[in-house]
């Protein structure tokens, strides 16, 4: 039975009566968490049971473990990983290899405690100009560097039995405003984003699942991407991506109008899927309401996305582990 196309939060770390009865009622595609909704791994545990038992499926369970400042599981019951840019400069020659382990070691992590969705790799480009907020959460400063690096972590997180979300299509990297609180405005000739910002996402168009940008490409619409059906055709069409395309989070302030009309907007726009993640209840209720149910077409793409989850490889932890601390010696 098609279901809610959203993805949405919840306020706390464990699930309120009120909040199962309105996901029951409500039947989101999946959930996201926050560490609000963190505290050490049998309490994560039981909510990711209990979050799939209010939808009666399994259903994807997402987070945004990057490494670095965006990571919502921390020390002392998870590892702490560096910035995804510092980490390449730290590891040097063998920066791949050691972005590969890292995400092998994050899979692992998550699958223990039910989560099976990563909002990584970010695959925009880090530029001189890049807001800070984004900027060493990149993998490099040129497209060949971000398509390789973002590969290697989107391997490294499937390897565990975790879905990647490639972010933010088509390209964050330019903005000088952090779409939390500002709508961006990228001004770069469109012949310069295929070569570079756009460019990278056409090389991950294969792969499962991507989250949109709150950013406006004057060179193509006065909407940012998340809500304009210019860019979500030049998405499907150009850059060739056919997997499940969400939203970035409709609560940051990039988007103009009420929760609602933020949803209604995306959704029109070609987005598959409405992801909101404060976990504010009446929000939620606005969202839902929004976004409707999965079009025919995007619970195809969400049904196609599910295959790809599969049991982790073995791995031998302790060895990467050991492996990670030779290649990062003052980090690991």
């Amino acid at each position: 039975m098609t279901g809610s196309a959203t993805i949405l939060g919840l306020a706390g770390p464990t699930l309120g009566p009120d909040e199962a009865a309105f996901f029951r009622a409500a039947d989101p595609w999946g959930f996201i968490l926050f560490a609000r909704n963190v505290e050490d791994p049998a309490q994560l545990t039981r909510l990711t049971s209990d979050l799939r038992a209010a939808v009666g499926r399994d259903c994807p369970i997402l987070v945004d473990q990057e490494g670095g400042r965006v990571q919502r599981l921390r020390a002392p019951h998870w590892r702490d990983y560096l910035p995804p840019l510092d980490q390449v400069a730290a590891a040097g020659p063998h920066a791949a290899r050691s972005l590969w382990i890292r995400a092998r070691l994050i899979a692992e992590e998550l699958r223990a405690v039910g989560i099976d969705a990563n909002c990584a790799p970010t695959a925009d480009i880090a530029g001189a100009d890049t807001h800070p907020f984004l900027r060493n959460r990149c993998f490099g400063s040129d497209a060949a560097t971000v398509i390789a690096h973002a590969r290697t972590t989107a391997e490294g997180l499937l390897a565990g039995g975790v879905l990647p979300i490639v972010k933010h299509m088509p390209g964050h990297g330019r903005a000088t405003a952090d779409s939390h609180h500002d709508l961006p405005l990228v001004d770069a000739d469109a012949d310069t984003l295929f070569a570079t910002d756009f460019k990278v996402f056409e090389a991950l168009a294969d792969l499962p699942l991507a989250m949109t940008s709150h950013v406006c490409y004057t060179a193509f619409d006065a909407a940012p991407a998340t809500q304009s059906a210019v860019m979500v055709d030049l998405m499907r069409g150009k850059i060739g991506f056919d997997g499940l395309l969400m939203t970035d989070d409709l609560s940051m302030q990039a988007l103009a109008g009420s929760i609602g009309e933020r949803a209604a907007r995306a959704m029109a726009a070609g987005c598959d899927i409405a992801l909101h993640c404060n976990g504010k209840m009446p929000e939620m209720h606005e969202v839902a309401a929004a976004a409707g149910t999965l079009s025919p077409q995007a619970e195809a793409r969400a049904a196609r996305a599910l295959t790809w989850r599969r049991a982790p490889e073995p791995a031998d932890i302790p060895a990467l582990l050991a492996e990670l601390a030779e290649m990062l010696p003052a980090h690991v």
